[in-house]
């Protein structure tokens, strides 16, 4: 079996009193989702996370304390893969420069709407788990 794993994060911005969440759409399969990337030498979970976000997206980001997910899956026979999400936030100007070469598009969606714009079922479900924790972080 072999192990990959990847590690991103469900970016949130408010605009106007709205928490809205950033979603690219992927150039490699065309679905909906959030910035993440492999794990490359020694970098750690956050590293990976903040250097993707800034590759894909031009954004620097501010990682939420205490929100962690992982998700895992088969996207080829024999490969099993881990996503390690974490929530954040533009640490300043929120304006998105997409990595063109990996992204196609991308847009603010409002975190109330965002499970429905997504692709997979697995995104859905980090969807509510930020939504039940910005609620109750305020």
């Amino acid at each position: 079996m072999i192990r990959e794993k990847s590690c991103g994060a469900l970016v949130y911005r408010d605009r106007e009193g709205v928490k809205e969440l950033l979603l690219i759409k992927h150039r490699s399969g065309g679905h909906w989702s959030f910035p993440k990337g492999h794990v490359e030498g020694s970098e750690n979970e956050v590293q990976t996370a903040l250097r993707e976000i800034k590759e894909e997206t031009g954004l620097d980001v501010v990682l939420c304390q205490n929100f962690r997910q992982s998700v895992e899956y088969f996207p080829k026979p024999h490969v099993k893969k881990q996503v390690v999400y974490f929530l954040a936030h533009p640490a300043g100007d929120d304006t998105v420069h997409r990595q063109e070469e990996e992204i196609s598009e991308y847009r603010w969606a409002p975190l109330a709407d965002a499970d429905s714009m997504v692709t997979f079922r697995n995104d859905k479900n980090l969807i509510r788990e930020a939504r039940r924790y910005l609620s109750q972080e305020g």
